[in-house]
């Protein structure tokens, strides 16, 4: 299997999804790390609490998974995803992707971060100083 697709309530690991997409064919591993940042849209963020449709969202994940090889010639394509509360500077999403060649690995890695903000049933609610909103988990 040439995906690993994970939704998880624990500390996701950056170091556990490169080694897992290393591979002696690749030359390239892009990695985006999604990170909570202290403010949106000039509001102080306390914090974001993630919730999912497991079943379907990792459904979902795999399914942009194999749509990205089907485009790009990737080797190697792991996604991790967070739910439950998460503090300022915690990592809710990690994707990683190998390719014999970067352009591969940037351009594919764009499209499923892209792609899971619009498809992947996962919401998160932004908790602000002076109250809270749900939106969609990547607006």
């Amino acid at each position: 299997m040439n995906t690993q697709i994970k939704l998880s309530v624990s500390t996701l690991n950056v170091q556990d999804c490169v080694d897992w997409v290393m591979s002696p064919e690749c030359g390239g591993i892009d990695v985006f790390i999604g990170t909570v940042r202290n403010a949106t849209k000039g509001k102080a963020v306390i914090r974001l609490e993630f919730e999912a449709y497991e079943k379907m969202a990792v459904s979902e994940m795999q399914k942009i998974a194999q749509q990205a090889i089907a485009q790009w010639p990737i080797q190697k394509i792991s996604i991790h995803h967070r739910t439950g509360v998460l503090q300022i500077g915690e990592i809710p999403v990690i994707i990683a992707i190998s390719a014999a060649h970067r352009d591969a690995a940037f351009d594919a890695c764009r499209y499923i971060i892209d792609t899971l903000k619009q498809t992947v049933p996962i919401w998160k609610k932004e908790i602000f100083e002076d109250g809270e909103v749900w939106v969609a988990a990547h607006p």
